[in-house]
């Protein structure tokens, strides 16, 4: 990609220049082909194709939401009443194409493209959750990151610090006040999986020299999104100014390959080895190129909606990988929301085998002594509250120390991400030894 289309991808979009610039455009733009000459007939006919663009949206978001249940969550008030004034905007330009001139055809033809792209921007900046034009798309702006040498380590890798890190560790004189993000391919040498760049985060105490190994969070994001580290890093960065540089070392792994697809975290013939992808090329490239402890305990399952069932799934599978699992407003099990058409295309119809890898049964099949598990989930996300609170109750049946907390109205778009980043490393960084409990 040439310089100027990655500055072209990196172009921000939320709380950026480029949405109020379309903002307001189209509000000049509204404003023109709303005022002609005033009669009666131009009047009520404005009048019809507002109030007839308004019913369209109402129309499709009852089929498309409250009906096929899309989305499987609604996207909340906001986001409908962005569309609905999309819809009645593209409405008043549609009815400016009959019975005017040609320069008013042309402007209402272009107002029309206008109108459909700042109501993306518009609707996107409502769930906050892609920054950048590049992200909206699927396409990662993160430049590869300058990973730091790794020290030599015995052939079991970095042994746990004898004492916790906090109390051993003294920050530098040149500390850096904030981490690093940035991407790296992560070679599928043993899955074949086709995945994204993965996104990485750097602390501050990992960029200084003989920095120490520090705990390792493997991070996975929603289904569509991407594996964008910037939303961990503001809340590490947070937590590393408080704590003397101290934060984890973050992997945020594709698990989805294609944004449009659901891989579920398995093996599947239809959408390759994401599981092993995960378990086996991610945990082998960071031991061998981040600087981390090399142990479970230090070790944690971390990600949000579709990535948050992931997270859950492969800790009740793999408790010799990870010791630690946050679930951020995370689908119940696999392909939660489509059932029916995992259960038909993925299992062909075997309800024991997909029953199988239910995150429910998983946890029911064994025990977890030394396990820590937070689970987080915006009070107003009624479609997955009631699945949070089945996951935290399993996990501590099955042993787990949980911690079941919401988001003051964290709906399931970007508060509650962030709040349950925020309030899921307060529990961790005690147990991950990067503060005093």
């Amino acid at each position: 990609m040439t310089a100027l289309g990655t500055a072209l991808l990196g172009i921000g979009i939320v709380d950026a220049p480029l949405l109020y610039i379309a903002l307001g455009l189209s509000v000049v733009d509204l404003a023109y082909l709303i005022l002609r000459r005033p009669t009666r007939r131009w009047i009520a006919t404005v009048g019809i194709a507002i109030v007839a663009g308004v019913v369209v949206a109402a129309a499709v978001w009852f089929v498309t939401v409250t009906l096929a249940d899309v989305f499987g969550v609604s996207p909340g008030r906001d986001v409908f009443l962005w569309f609905a004034a999309t819809c009645a905007a593209v409405a008043v330009a549609v009815v400016n194409l009959a019975r005017s001139r040609r320069r008013r055809k042309i402007i209402a033809a272009v107002s029309v493209v206008l109108f459909l792209c700042t109501g993306v921007l518009a609707i996107n900046a409502s769930f906050g959750l892609n920054r950048t034009i590049g992200s909206l798309f699927g396409v990662g702006t993160e430049p590869a990151i300058a990973l730091q040498p790794v020290p030599e380590a015995s052939p079991s890798g970095t042994p746990a610090p004898v004492v916790p890190l906090y109390r051993s560790w003294v920050p530098p004189a040149d500390l850096p006040a904030a981490g690093t993000t940035g991407s790296q391919v992560i070679p599928n040498t043993i899955s074949g999986f086709t995945s994204r760049p993965a996104g990485i985060y750097l602390p501050p105490a990992a960029l200084v020299a003989d920095a120490p190994a520090l705990p390792l969070v493997i991070l996975m994001m929603g289904q569509p999104g991407n594996p964008d580290p910037s939303f961990i890093a503001a809340t590490l960065d947070r937590d590393a100014a408080a704590h003397g540089g101290l934060a984890p070392i973050v992997i945020v792994a594709d698990q989805l390959g294609n944004p449009d697809s659901d891989p579920l975290c398995l093996d599947t013939p239809n959408y390759g080895n994401a599981e092993t992808f995960l378990t086996q090329d991610v945990v082998n490239w960071a031991r061998v190129n981040l600087n981390i402890i090399n142990e479970p305990r230090y070790w944690t399952i971390a990600g949000y909606s579709n990535g948050g069932q992931c997270a859950i799934s492969l800790a009740a599978k793999h408790p010799d990988l990870f010791s630690n699992v946050i679930d951020i407003s995370g689908e119940e099990f696999a392909g939660s929301e489509i059932a029916g058409t995992v259960l038909a295309d993925v299992f062909h119809g075997d309800q024991a085998a997909y029953d199988a890898v239910k995150p429910e049964n998983l946890l029911a099949a064994r025990k977890f002594s030394d396990t820590t598990a937070v689970f987080t989930v915006g009070s107003n996300d009624s479609n997955f509250i009631p699945g949070q609170k089945r996951m935290s109750a399993a996990a501590a049946a099955a042993g787990m120390s949980v911690t079941y907390w919401e988001s003051p109205n964290g709906g399931h778009v970007l508060p509650a991400l962030t709040d349950g980043l925020d309030e899921a490393f307060s529990i961790m960084y005690p147990r991950l030894g990067l503060s005093a409990g």
